[in-house]
């Protein structure tokens, strides 16, 4: 392919005087499906071929990584290698960290960074500044899955589970955007996860189903805190039952024209199928679902329906 102007290359450069460059095997001189790389990437990698091939760490060899990680981001054997000359050259992590900001931000979708990030910062044993760069992150993409990963990641490494400024931060996550699942998938890491997955305490019940309560009248349609006080009620080990009066606020079946949430129904649908005395009654939550309030899965509300009339067997 052309050259660039702009392009760095090695083979003048009496720094990699004593290093010849290995060429990639693309399977002889008629490969099926060779890629077209740009000729400055393409000697880039022959030279990290030959450095790795000579297990050489060093600062040239720093050099080289970040290079090819400006052109392919994503490629794992060159993150990878440049962990371990870090590691090997006992090189300032403090300052790896400081290239790797504008890079994670210039390639948000890039899991690699993320991988390579928790690597440096488990080295460094301290998570201070993580917080302000993931809020950085965040700010391009509230729902980026690889840094609310991270995140999970650094809770768990430094034990932030009981962290009150943690707790605070998902509530404002959430509170900028209730429809964010991702912070309420956090915020269910701290608190049950961090409970061992069971609620035993009553005073943290009630904190969570009141709050979840809170989101859930701010927008009745919105599944992330339905699901949210169902995995709650669960983990306490309490019946769904608990939650009959909070669901008829936005589903009372007797006025079908005044049912605002079809995840109110269908928590109602759960309640009535777990008595046998109120089998009708939920069969009447899934008929309203699958013809009024959320036909485009008319055919899952009708088999969860089917499945009611299917008499219980005994082992």
């Amino acid at each position: 392919m052309p050259r660039s102007d702009d392009a760095t290359y090695y083979h003048d450069d009496p720094a990699w005087g004593d290093v010849t460059p290995l060429a990639q095997d693309d399977g002889g001189l008629h490969p099926l499906a060779s890629i077209a790389y740009t000729d400055e990437y393409s000697e880039a990698m022959g030279y990290l071929r030959a450095v790795m091939a000579a297990n050489e760490y060093s600062d040239r060899v720093l050099a080289l990584t970040e290079h090819i990680i400006s052109m392919n981001p994503a490629h794992y054997t060159v993150w990878l290698y440049r962990a371990k000359a870090l590691r090997e050259t006992g090189a300032d992590l403090a300052r790896e960290i400081a290239w790797l900001n504008p890079t994670a931000l210039q390639h948000l979708k890039n899991y690699q960074i993320w991988h390579h990030r928790q690597t440096i910062v488990d080295v460094l044993g301290s998570p201070a500044g993580e917080a302000d760069f993931i809020a950085t992150m965040l700010e391009q993409d509230s729902k980026n899955y690889h840094v609310w990963s991270y995140r999970q990641w650094l809770v768990q490494r430094f034990d932030l589970f009981a962290s009150d400024d943690e707790l605070r931060w998902t509530e404002a996550m959430i509170d900028g955007d209730v429809r964010n699942n991702s912070a309420w998938n956090h915020r269910w890491f701290l608190v049950v996860g961090g409970q061992g997955g069971r609620l035993e305490s009553r005073r943290l019940v009630e904190r969570e189903l009141e709050y979840a309560k809170y989101a859930i009248r701010k927008a009745p349609q919105n599944q992330s805190p339905w699901n949210y006080i169902k995995g709650v009620v669960r983990a306490a080990g309490l019946p769904f039952s608990t939650l009959t009066d909070f669901a008829l606020e936005f589903a009372d079946m007797r006025r079908p024209d005044d049912i605002y949430s079809s995840h109110a129904l269908d928590l109602l649908a759960d309640i009535y199928a777990d008595n046998e005395g109120s089998k009708e009654e939920a069969k009447k939550a899934l008929h309203l679902l699958a013809s009024r309030f959320d036909p485009i899965r008319a055919h899952y509300w009708n088999y969860r329906k089917a499945l009611l009339e299917v008499p219980e067997t005994t082992a």
